[in-house]
């Protein structure tokens, strides 16, 4: 029986950030006989489809799911004049309408965040969309810990309970073992709280690439994105504890907490949501002549025919580039993009 499913998958769809690619990602999780596996890339569901149906044809089920910044107070500004990444919160779909707000929590991070931030959201954003998501209190890089860190454990313990109101028995309070100071620091008041709050435990591990010998090349990404080189110091890195682990390396690693891998495996029950292929949904093209969207690209279509025919720059005869203006235009209004088509000549 399984032990452990993977909660915090990035894929290569976190850009410079995760390089697991969806075979990459589906073939492990099969031979590792893990029923279920997350992708919580950085604030997108760029590759939500694609994942979600290599991982299923590979037997196991995808867990849909982002990384979401959110912002509690203003990030300060950092010497290079930028603001600090704000920290994360994994978020996992339980059912459609889950889908739906973490999309919507997506774009808001991206349309409400000022020119020049973090994509974020605040935690009213959260209060308003977390019906059918659940949350992980984001380990290292999370609120949660943040403040602990900072010494604020009476600030952590007033945000957890925040948290649990909003996610109302779907926050899960999450732990990571890398090896990394951090996470020794946090992980003793962490436990304390959950279990003085009576908040469950999951164990996580924040995957960046399938197998140790990735951990180099992983390395080389990391100083691409930063503009950093190898040799510095003084630069971000991971360790070769952020991989894909087996359930076998994870039970060994939380040997003192097994509620905390019984509990990837609830919640993947939990999340038994998948995306659907869906067609494609374009824009609308509301053009102010009046026109439909057809009449009106085929307006200016032979308006600009009409404009190059008069100067000379076509040689074949005009009927010619009649017939093939035709042409192209059928298939265009065939396919429904004649709205695609203005907007983007727009």
């Amino acid at each position: 029986m399984a032990s452990f499913v993977h909660l915090r998958v990035k894929s290569a769809y976190s850009l410079l950030e995760g390089a697991m690619r969806p075979k990459e990602l589906a073939m492990l999780a099969a031979e590792s006989g893990m029923p279920a596996v997350a992708v919580t890339d950085s604030n997108n569901l760029f590759g939500v489809y694609e994942i979600a149906d290599t991982v299923a044809k590979a037997g196991v089920q995808p867990i849909v799911g982002a990384l979401l910044s959110v912002e509690l107070v203003p990030s300060p500004v950092t010497q290079q004049g930028s603001r600090k990444k704000p920290p994360n919160l994994p978020l996992l779909v339980q059912s459609d309408v889950g889908y739906r707000n973490l999309t919507k929590l997506l774009s808001a991070a991206y349309l409400e965040a000022e020119p020049g931030d973090w994509p974020h959201v605040k935690l009213a954003a959260l209060a308003e969309h977390s019906e059918g998501l659940i949350a992980l209190t984001g380990g290292p890089g999370g609120p949660v810990n943040a403040l602990l860190l900072e010494g604020q454990t009476d600030a952590a313990s007033v945000l957890l309970d925040r948290l649990a109101e909003i996610f109302d028995g779907r926050l899960y309070v999450e732990l990571q073992r890398h090896n990394l100071p951090e996470e020794r620091a946090t992980e003793p008041a962490l436990i304390d709280l959950a279990y003085a709050k009576q908040l469950p435990l999951v164990a996580t591990n924040d995957v960046h690439f399938g197998a140790s010998a990735m951990y180099e090349a992983h390395d080389a990404l990391l100083c691409i994105a930063d503009g950093s080189f190898v040799s510095q110091d003084d630069r971000r890195r991971l360790t070769r504890e952020h991989r894909f682990k087996t359930p076998a390396e994870m039970a060994a690693q939380f040997a003192d907490l097994p509620e905390a891998l019984d509990n990837t495996i609830e919640i993947a029950r939990r999340c038994a949501y998948r995306p659907m292929k869906r067609k494609p949904i374009l824009p609308v093209f509301v053009p102010e002549s009046g026109r439909s969207p057809e009449d009106e690209l085929k307006a200016q279509a032979e308006e600009g025919l009409a404009r190059r025919l008069a100067v000379n720059t076509l040689r074949a005869e005009p009927q010619v580039y009649h017939e093939r203006l035709a042409y192209e235009l059928s298939i265009i209004n065939r396919m429904g993009f004649p709205g695609y088509f203005l907007i983007v000549s727009d």
